[in-house]
């Protein structure tokens, strides 16, 4: 009887518990979402350092400061480059929504043609509170908003590149001893060794359907196709549900672009032949298990992660999710955590000390 006393109380305190942090992230958000894109940026240009680092100068290898300095410009650059190009093709979309929605329009005619539907409602009827323009005018204040923070986010990084020299003397005094400071150390590694294997196969595969991508619809002839590829490089880091909208997206502006049905059918085809061969001959066979997701959680956590932070959560989510389930894999107290989010229960074997 006390056993089982104990057991609810555990799962109520278990479930308060998961409350008050979700009541935190969605409360924090505007300290909480820069520091976690902070903490992303940071390690992705300590994975870009690492890079520098194999660049042999004169027989040398090149200085770590130099290395540092090198990653935190040329990452930051290509951070601003991508706003630019978000910016300026937002804009152009602006310019030509009436002509899509035009098209829009006619298309609609020609489906409720073809199914014989009479007393057809029109596409303003059942679209009577969108405005198209005026949907793109709120995405760009969003990102706005977002570029608001970057000098935040940039301070933060700064302060987290400063503090990582002393990550190994705080390991040391949480450890207390050699022998567990050196299985702490050997498991840190571990981690951080499978989640470098992550983001570094991520970016080639996902850098890899996006510039086939816009090859293939420079060729069709898209608009905004430089646009279109760096949302599918983007949407690449959501697996699954990612990939899907990625195709989606570039298919819709097609249809309503052309007066034809040709090139929305060969773009479709064609992005979606990329993403097959690219996501599920490529990726698997370079990620092995790492990427071994259940879809029901990447759908829930999705949704979760949309609902407390929005379109930046959802970009951000599910990155972390397979971060989080590289950890748990290699920590065994929470082993039965990263086998209920894979996908078959596989998942990496935990390194014997």
């Amino acid at each position: 009887m006390e056993t089982s006393n104990l057991k609810l109380q555990n799962f109520v305190m278990a479930c308060m518990l998961a409350a008050l942090v979700f009541y935190l992230l969605i409360v924090g958000q505007t300290i909480l979402l820069p520091l976690v894109i902070a903490i992303v940026f940071w390690y992705l240009i300590n994975l870009m350092s690492g890079g520098f680092g194999r660049i042999m100068l004169g027989g040398n290898p090149l200085p770590t400061m130099a290395c540092y300095i090198l990653s935190f410009l040329t990452f930051f650059a290509i951070i601003w480059g991508i706003v630019e190009l978000i910016a300026s093709n937002i804009a152009g979309v602006v310019r030509v929504a009436p002509i899509y929605q035009a098209n829009l329009e006619v298309r609609w005619e020609s489906f409720l043609a073809f199914l014989r539907i009479e007393q057809e409602p029109t596409l303003a009827q059942l679209t009577e509170e969108l405005d198209l323009a005026q949907f793109i005018t709120g995405l760009a204040a969003s990102l706005t908003n977002i570029a608001a923070n970057m000098g935040l986010i940039i301070i933060y990084v700064i302060f987290l590149l400063l503090e990582q020299g002393n990550f190994s003397e705080k390991v040391a005094s949480l450890a207390n001893s050699p022998d567990k400071e050196k299985r702490v150390t050997l498991l840190l590694s571990k981690i951080n060794e499978d989640v470098q294997k992550y983001i570094s196969i991520k970016m080639l595969t996902s850098s890899t359907t996006g510039i086939l991508s816009y090859i293939f619809m420079k060729f069709v002839g898209v608009d905004f196709a430089e646009f279109w590829a760096l949302l599918i490089f983007l949407l690449n880091f959501i697996p699954t549900i990612g990939s899907i909208v990625a195709t989606i997206f570039p298919s819709l502006i097609t249809l309503v672009q052309f007066d034809t049905y040709t090139p929305f059918i060969v773009v479709f085809v064609g992005v979606t032949a990329i993403q097959v061969c690219v996501g599920n001959i490529l990726e698997p066979r370079l990620m092995g298990n790492s990427l071994n997701l259940s879809p029901l959680i990447i759908l829930l956590n999705l949704s979760l992660w949309g609902l407390i932070w929005g379109i930046p959560g959802m970009f951000l989510c599910v990155p972390l999710l397979v971060i989080s389930m590289i950890v748990f894999s290699h920590v065994p107290a929470t082993r039965p955590i990263a086998i209920m989010l894979s996908r078959d229960g596989r998942i990496s074997e935990i390194y014997e000390d």
